[in-house]
């Protein structure tokens, strides 16, 4: 089996790393880069490829997906103070005028 070959990765896999690909794009990150990012988080989370089949498996292990939503709010500190404060006004605006649409 070449090394990258991805045929001993459950489909269960496959759609995880699709998923976490699309998301590393959509913060700007290259195509390779966000494949080569997907597969090391999948790896890390269910340790490399997995075949389906009863007993054959180890517990996931979600912490590396956790640490990379951690990382992802980064984005707002890069906001000012007032932009952070005209996004939250904002936000209370919506949440006031969706509960008194809820009581109609």
């Amino acid at each position: 089996m070449p090394r990258g070959d991805k045929s001993a990765y459950s489909d269960k896999q496959k759609r995880q790393a699709e998923h976490i690909e699309k998301g590393y794009e959509k913060r700007g990150v290259s195509g390779p880069e966000a494949e080569r990012r997907a597969w090391a988080t999948v790896n890390a989370e269910t340790g490399g490829g997995k075949k389906s089949g009863s007993g054959r498996g180890k517990a996931e292990n979600h912490a590396p997906s956790r640490k990379g939503g951690e990382r992802g709010g980064a984005a707002s500190a890069g906001r000012s103070a007032a932009e952070r404060s005209a996004s939250a006004k904002k936000a209370a605006a919506t949440r006031k005028r969706n509960a008194a649409r809820a009581k109609r």
